[in-house]
This record gives structure tokens, C-alpha cells and sequence, in this order.
């Protein structure tokens, strides 16, 4: 990849676009053993060796990472108030990071952190229909009419009934308060507002814990316990694209 110095540097998080440029300036910069005072100097990301304050410098264009989302953190690249999933991650190389659509911050598991614009689009794509699937616990008895309900379509308030979803009854059980529960598999191909939640409430249960287990061909990497991440294996990045 061809790119100018300046951005090189800036992509890689050394500091902002007119930080980069006084430091080039400086002659703190060297680009294969050689100090390079032009920041608009071309720059094979692949084949030259770039230096900045005695470090060396590799370009990474893009980053994917599986964090398992714990409760009370927002899908967010940053907010006023809460810890976003972003603070999760923090041996990053690249600061443009972003959560790939979003969970609801009472919601955990899967949830992939990348900055891959195209990819995101990609999955997230109405047109695309790629399954989500989550494990939840019900407050309530899930019966074969609900699955049958699920697979239908629901309305849940807008303007389109739900596409056709895949219910799994794994367990009933009743609480230690006496309350009758069940627990679910969900495959959705969509990804609307608080989706799981309202179609239950449609069907006159509530969702009490909820879960993202797999996400496309992407599947919950069972030894992250919430809050956790790793990087994506370079077959698993193969595989989403």
C-alpha cells in the first residue's frame, strides 16, 4: 500500500496530522535508515521501514477484534457516561476502531471491533441477512407456538413483520423464586432496535438475559470470559469477507 508519511504516522496513532508534521519537521523521522523532513513523502507500507522517536513503526491498515461484550458497557465508540467497548480494548494499534453494529448495554457476548468500513457494511447490510444468533433465558414458558410465531414473522411495532426466525427451546425450569423460565436459542437475520426483546414481548414473555453467541460465520470464542478480547485469526477475518 502507497501512502504519504504524515498519514502513515497519523493512522498509526503517533498523533494528529499537524503533531506528525512539526515532528517530521524535526528530523525525528527516518524512512529506512534515512531522516525524511517531507511529510508528504510516498511511503510502501509493505517494504519500507519507518522510525518515529527511535521506534520502528509498522503499518497495520486493519485491525479485527472478538471482544465477548460484558453487561453495563455501551456500543460506542465514546459516551459522556457509561464505559464504551472500545475502552475494552486497549492494546489497539489503530485509533479509528469501531463496534460492528451494536448490543444493548444490558446484552453480552459477541460483538466484533474492527476498522474495516466495507466489511461492517457487508454484514450489517439489510440486503445481506446475515444470522445473529443469541441465547437468552425467558421469563415465561417458550411453547411450540411461539416457535411457530418466530418463524412467521412477528409485528413488533413497525412497519414490516419480522423476518422468518429460528426458535430453539433448549430447557424449562422454574427460578428460586418460584418464577416458571425458559432458555432459548434465536437465530434473527435482521438487527432492528431492542429486536429480541420486542419479539418477545410480542408473544407475551420477557427477556431477562440475553446473549450473542454467533454473529455471521463468526462464532463466540468460549474461553473470553465478558470482557475479554482477542484478535480474529487470519482465517476468521477470511471467512466474514
Amino acid at each position: 500500500m502507497i501512502i504519504r508519511l504524515d498519514k502513515y504516522l497519523t493512522e498509526m496513532g503517533c498523533g494528529s496530522r499537524s503533531q506528525v508534521k512539526k515532528a517530521i519537521s524535526k528530523g525525528v523521522v527516518s524512512v529506512n535508515d534515512m531522516i525524511e523532513k517531507r511529510s508528504e513523502r510516498k511511503i510502501n507500507s509493505e517494504e519500507d521501514q519507518v522510525v518515529y522517536h527511535g521506534n520502528e513503526i509498522v503499518y497495520t491498515q486493519f485491525e479485527y477484534y472478538m471482544l465477548n461484550k460484558p453487561s453495563g458497557v455501551v456500543s460506542a465508540t465514546e459516551d459522556r457516561h457509561d464505559r464504551t467497548v472500545l475502552d475494552l480494548i486497549t492494546d489497539s494499534t489503530r485509533k479509528d476502531l469501531f463496534p460492528v453494529g451494536r448490543l444493548d448495554k444490558d446484552t453480552e457476548g459477541l460483538l466484533l471491533i474492527t476498522n474495516d468500513g466495507q466489511l461492517a457494511h457487508n454484514l450489517l447490510s439489510p440486503k445481506k441477512h446475515v444470522d445473529k444468533v443469541y441465547y437468552a433465558k425467558i421469563l415465561g414458558i417458550v411453547d411450540k407456538d411461539d416457535v411457530e410465531c418466530f418463524l412467521n414473522g412477528l409485528d413488533i411495532g413497525d412497519k414490516k413483520v419480522t423476518m422468518p426466525a429460528t426458535l430453539e427451546i433448549l430447557s424449562l425450569y422454574e427460578d428460586e423464586v418460584g418464577n416458571k423460565m425458559s432458555e432459548i436459542l434465536l437465530t434473527i437475520k435482521e438487527g432492528r432496535f431492542h429486536q429480541v426483546k420486542r419479539m418477545f414481548e410480542a408473544v407475551g414473555k420477557k427477556v431477562v438475559y440475553l446473549k450473542r453467541m454467533k454473529f455471521g460465520n463468526l462464532e463466540l470464542d468460549k474461553h473470553l470470559n465478558p470482557g475479554e478480547y482477542r484478535k480474529l485469526s487470519d482465517q476468521e477475518v477470511k471467512n466474514l469477507c
